[in-house]
């Protein structure tokens, strides 16, 4: 069982500020303000931003991590939020079978490159 993620980014507030955007769709919130590190949780933070002076972009090669969402509203509202934000779509909210049978989800690149995606497994 996973406990919490976390990922680097080149710019501590302005990738907090992303992130409150981004996650609120999800239900999550900053939970944890530290000098060089910001959770994000529902009940406690399970989402971790870190600060990496120098932080190279992530690229393809970056960090994926999936983020269970509630709704399919929830998922587009992520997306969209996300690219208000200044992300990027690395893939648009939609059904995606080759996943698996009823996996909607949406891919997001933040300012870092990193990759998150939000996820939903619609009934059939």
């Amino acid at each position: 069982m996973i406990d919490h993620v976390s990922i680097g980014v080149s710019d501590l507030h302005a990738s907090a500020a992303f992130y409150q955007s981004v996650l609120a769709p999800l239900g999550y919130y900053k939970l944890e303000d530290r000098p060089a590190t910001i959770g994000f949780g529902k009940k406690y933070a399970e989402f971790w931003i870190n600060l990496r002076q120098g932080c190279a972009p992530a690229g393809d090669g970056g960090n994926h991590i999936a983020l269970r969402a509630g709704s399919r509203e929830a998922v587009d509202a992520f997306h969209a939020a996300a690219l208000v934000a200044g992300g990027l779509s690395d893939g648009a909210p939609g059904d995606r079978p080759h996943f698996g049978n009823g996996y909607y989800a949406a891919f997001i690149r933040d300012p870092d490159g990193n990759r998150i995606e939000a996820v939903t497994f619609l009934k059939s």
